[in-house]
């Protein structure tokens, strides 16, 4: 029973971070920038997301289950330290219109997403590759992002 209330909490944080981008959506900015001819169509990325968070919220609760906070604060740590950054994103982009300061923080969250992953492989292999779509999902975000960025600026 402690254990499926703590998936449901890692659940409700992940999608919580998420959530932030119903306040930022896309909107008539992003609809005049010049994109590439690879660009997705938009509605891939609701069911690409809603995937990737359940996957991130599967691997924290993984490792949560190896002894909790106490036991798995460093990797823990990191998870939240890059839930907070994915979180930061979409205001950055969507909101402030601010591309290239969205790259930065983009990288920084790929930065943050490749040490959560290696700080799970000890703990839980399986919370490790669970996070790998993530990893790769963000490195083609990251890459779109700089795209936007130079052909707009």
């Amino acid at each position: 029973m402690k254990a499926s209330f703590a998936l449901a909490g890692w659940l409700a944080l992940c999608f919580s971070a998420a959530s932030l981008g119903a306040f930022f959506m896309p909107g008539e900015w992003y609809a005049t920038l010049k994109k590439p001819s690879w660009n997705p169509p938009g509605w891939i990325f609701g069911p690409v997301w809603s995937a990737l968070y359940t996957m991130m919220a599967v691997a924290a609760w993984l490792v949560w289950k190896r002894g909790g906070f106490v036991a798995q604060r460093r990797p823990l740590s990191l998870f939240l330290m890059q839930l907070a950054l994915n979180a930061a994103w979409t205001p950055l982009f969507f909101g402030l219109h601010w591309p290239g300061i969205a790259f930065a923080e983009i990288v920084m969250l790929w930065m943050a997403i490749a040490a959560t992953l290696a700080a799970f492989r000890p703990v839980s292999r399986t919370a490790a590759w669970l996070l790998v779509p993530y990893l790769a999902w963000v490195s083609f975000a990251a890459f779109l992002n700089f795209t936007l960025w130079r052909l707009n600026s």
